[in-house]
């Protein structure tokens, strides 16, 4: 019992700091898109507009659900619980840090890499779902764009696998040099794609 309560309160301290900050970053990104097109942006809620995020997610919580009337209302449920079950499940091979993470085995990043995929489904599903052809035809759009992402991703993440010869993350966190060189000048083109 005491085993099980421990390891519920290592997966809260991963994740509620994770969750709050994707919050602030939204914050941050709704105050730069606001200056960008000379508004103010979220202001009103706390100050400066900080717990804006706060209020955002109370308001998803109490919304009434519109379902429409011809859609497969399972799977219209269930799509979204895909999408955060497992892009939070991906973030429980990530290593914070010396002994920071909460499962570590040999396969992580082949680990990382399926659940990233798997969310895909989450966005068809949603489309799907509605039986309406534009819903699925901006479903299926989405999905495209999520799995040409998903290909730079991958190869961007194999090449440092082979130079780093482990699938490991806390090894390819702990050794990120080869031959004492950083490993984005051995791939520098894929750098600058992340830095897109």
């Amino acid at each position: 019992m005491i085993s099980t309560l421990f390891n519920f309160l290592e997966i809260l301290i991963v994740l509620v700091p994770t969750l709050l900050s994707v919050a602030f970053i939204t914050i941050i990104e709704r105050k730069v898109i606001g200056s960008m097109q000379r508004r103010i942006g979220p202001n009103i809620v706390g100050y400066y507009g900080v717990l804006q995020p706060f209020a955002d997610a109370l308001k998803l919580v109490v919304k009434e659900q519109i379902i429409p009337s011809q859609a497969t209302k399972s799977l219209f449920f269930l799509a979204p619980i895909i999408s955060l079950v497992f892009s939070l499940l991906g973030w429980g091979v990530i290593p914070f840090g010396q002994g920071l993470t909460l499962s570590d085995f040999s396969l992580g990043i082949l680990y990382s890499l399926a659940l990233s995929s798997i969310g895909v489904y989450g966005i068809l599903f949603a489309g799907w779902s509605a039986n309406s052809k534009y819903a699925f035809l901006g479903s299926l759009r989405s999905t495209a764009q999520m799995i040409s992402y998903e290909l730079i991703y991958s190869s961007a993440v194999l090449t440092i696998i082979i130079l780093c010869g482990t699938l490991i993350l806390l090894k390819l966190f702990k050794h990120n040099k080869v031959f004492g060189i950083l490993y984005h000048f051995y791939q520098f083109l894929f750098c600058f794609l992340f830095l897109h």
